[in-house]
């Protein structure tokens, strides 16, 4: 949205809206410029979409030395400054997410400027939205993870809304959620998972796991396999013939006493060592 100003005020720089994680920050900068010596900010501050049910969100604008000049929770809703005659001043409007903001919740922030040199008015927006955070399992316990982590996902407060497990990822779980602090809490007592890592990720950068891929892509015949369930969990076994359509493998059990083929889905089995 472009400045709408009238005379020698002028606030140019970033506005618009942005998208924010639960308990972290959007941050527009820009510059105001006029012929005055002093100028009012007027600030209105407004949430939704259930205005009444809104969390409070945490609205500052600092100078370029990182000093604050208002906030919404310590201030009135102006705020004279002192200009540098006709310098720019910079500044930088910083809108902290509460971290029990839910899916849509949103903040509006108008700022408009007066002067005897005219006048000058930005608007800025930002709503809340959800993280995906990736979770460490132990090796091989990523689908015992995500089972027991969807499992508390229903107990309580709802802010966890997906644990994705992708087939071919190991020690790894996708969980999306708003609340990174409670994703947290929620998986310290599951005994596979380890901890999160660091930031966050997003559907694009995750977006080639969510395309179907055969179970059995990868798996050649005389592979040495792990059946990884069923009735013969635990075994090991060779794989003799391989059913692209069905996505099945037919295995020798290794240590059986009399070679007998089985058949099970390609996702069954771990590939434990090679054909060479």
């Amino acid at each position: 949205m472009a400045d709408l100003g009238t005379g020698g005020t002028r606030m140019t720089g970033e506005e618009g809206t942005k998208d924010v994680r639960a308990g972290s920050a959007a941050v527009w900068t820009f510059k105001l410029t006029s012929g005055s010596p002093h100028a009012v900010m007027k600030f209105d501050v407004s949430t939704g979409p259930d205005k009444d049910d809104a969390p409070e969100w945490n609205v500052t604008l600092l100078d370029a030395a990182g000093e604050e000049v208002w906030c919404n929770y310590r201030a009135k809703s102006e705020k004279e400054i002192d200009l540098p005659g006709n310098k720019p001043k910079e500044f930088r409007l910083e809108v902290i997410c509460p971290k029990g903001a839910r899916y849509g919740d949103e903040v509006s922030i108008k700022i408009m400027t007066t002067s005897q040199d005219g006048m000058s008015t930005l608007r800025f927006g930002a709503v809340a939205r959800q993280s995906i955070m990736v979770l460490k399992t132990q090796m091989d316990q990523e689908k015992s993870v995500a089972d027991s982590l969807m499992s508390k996902a229903q107990l309580g407060e709802k802010d966890i809304y997906a644990v994705f497990s992708p087939p071919g990822l190991r020690g790894y779980v996708f969980v999306e959620g708003m609340n990174t602090d409670r994703l947290r809490e929620k998986t310290r007592d599951i005994k596979k998972a380890r901890s999160f890592v660091d930031g966050e990720t997003n559907i694009d950068e995750i977006g080639h796991y969510l395309i179907p891929v055969s179970a059995v892509i990868g798996i050649v015949e005389g592979d040495l396999v792990e059946l990884i369930n069923g009735p013969f969990k635990g075994e090991i076994a060779r794989v003799q013939q391989i059913d692209q359509s069905k996505e099945e493998i037919t295995v020798e059990l290794i240590e059986a006493m009399v070679p007998i083929p089985v058949t099970v889905k390609g996702d069954s089995v771990r590939v434990i060592e090679k054909e060479k």
